[in-house]
């Protein structure tokens, strides 16, 4: 399925892996969390399924809307509640509060496996997904209320591609689309590819064209409008 030379996402961890805790970081790394620039973020508007925050970055830190933060939730969280770290091994959650994994406080970082519960500051509940078994691209659902400022449906932690389709695995599931559509990295340019010809801004491309963050997207059977963050 993914003939495309330029998807290279290479592992899943399935539910079943066991988890383990990492060492720690060292403090001098946890101390620059308060200065720290977001990482490459974009807003993802689909047509009659929803919003989603796309992060880029390796590392993404989560807690209060503030400056630093990556995936601002409007809770009762610290300003750097949590990091998720995409590393060799998979995704690695370091707690900076208070943290539970289904249900189990952690303190130190701790490999996620897909499934997994994440509970932030006792009430900020989020599922950690990777759903595609050939794509490192994780996704973070929201189980409780809250949200990220602005509002979206769901957080995608980008590795080389991400997948919108009408099958479980893709990172975006798009029930009434005839065919999955993909957003891959190619060096530092984001790409789209379709099985038929599309348009990007208004101009027809073959089967596959480069985006900007900030593109408005459109086929056949499906419409996408990106927003740089």
């Amino acid at each position: 399925m993914f003939a495309d030379s330029t998807y290279s996402d290479r592992f899943f961890l399935p539910r079943s892996t066991r988890r383990s805790t990492l060492p720690l970081l060292g403090s001098s790394k946890v101390n620059t969390v308060a200065n720290r620039t977001p990482g490459l973020r974009f807003q993802l508007w689909v047509d009659a399924v929803g919003g989603f925050l796309v992060c880029l970055g390796e590392e993404i830190t989560i807690g209060q809307p503030a400056p630093g933060v990556d995936v601002p939730i409007l809770a009762d969280l610290s300003r750097r509640h949590a990091r998720i770290r995409r590393s060799g091994e998979g995704y690695v959650l370091q707690p900076l509060q208070s943290v539970q994994i289904d249900a189990r406080e952690v303190t130190e970082p701790t490999l996620l496996a897909s499934g997994d519960l994440i509970e932030l500051g006792g009430s900020v509940r989020l599922r950690f997904v990777r759903p595609h078994p050939l794509s490192s691209t994780a996704r973070l659902d929201f189980v409780s209320h809250h949200r990220t400022q602005p509002p979206v449906d769901a957080v995608l932690l980008m590795s080389d591609t991400c997948v919108l389709g009408p099958k479980p695995t893709a990172h975006c599931v798009c029930r009434d689309w005839p065919h999955e559509v993909f957003l891959f990295r190619q060096a530092d340019e984001l790409h789209c590819r379709s099985n038929d010809d599309f348009e990007i801004d208004g101009h027809t491309v073959r089967r596959r064209g480069q985006v900007t963050y900030d593109s408005q997207v459109t086929g056949r059977d499906f419409s996408m409008k990106l927003e740089q963050v």
